[in-house]
């Protein structure tokens, strides 16, 4: 069974403390990497949510938020992937250099 078919709300209502953030800004797109603490701080994980503005019609805006919940056990199969896969893309996609984002400004915000 995967961690998503469970319960979310269960999740949702944990009594988690955070521990540390990392906040990774990416044009409208900003990653979050959260480490929380379990009930009486017995364990930990790691939260990763994107975060992206979307703007309304009125002019006002929201975000959409996605969120994993990854786990300590799973900690080396998720960056061994992770690396598999952008390894996989920077050879056979890109010809060996992926393209880095410019960095952000206020003109060129909307990438």
């Amino acid at each position: 069974m995967y961690r998503e078919d469970r319960d979310q709300e269960r999740f949702q209502n944990r009594d988690s403390e955070d521990v540390y953030s990392k906040p990774v800004r990416a044009g409208k797109r900003t990653y979050f990497f959260d480490v929380k603490s379990t009930r009486g701080s017995k364990d930990f994980y790691l939260t990763i949510t994107e975060s992206k503005r979307r703007n309304n019609p009125d002019g006002s805006f929201t975000f959409d938020k996605h969120k994993i919940f990854l786990y300590k056990e799973d900690f080396q199969k998720f960056k061994e992937g992770l690396d598999e896969v952008v390894e996989y893309i920077r050879v056979n996609c890109f010809g060996g250099e992926i393209p880095v984002r410019p960095e952000a400004t206020e003109e060129n915000e909307d990438f």
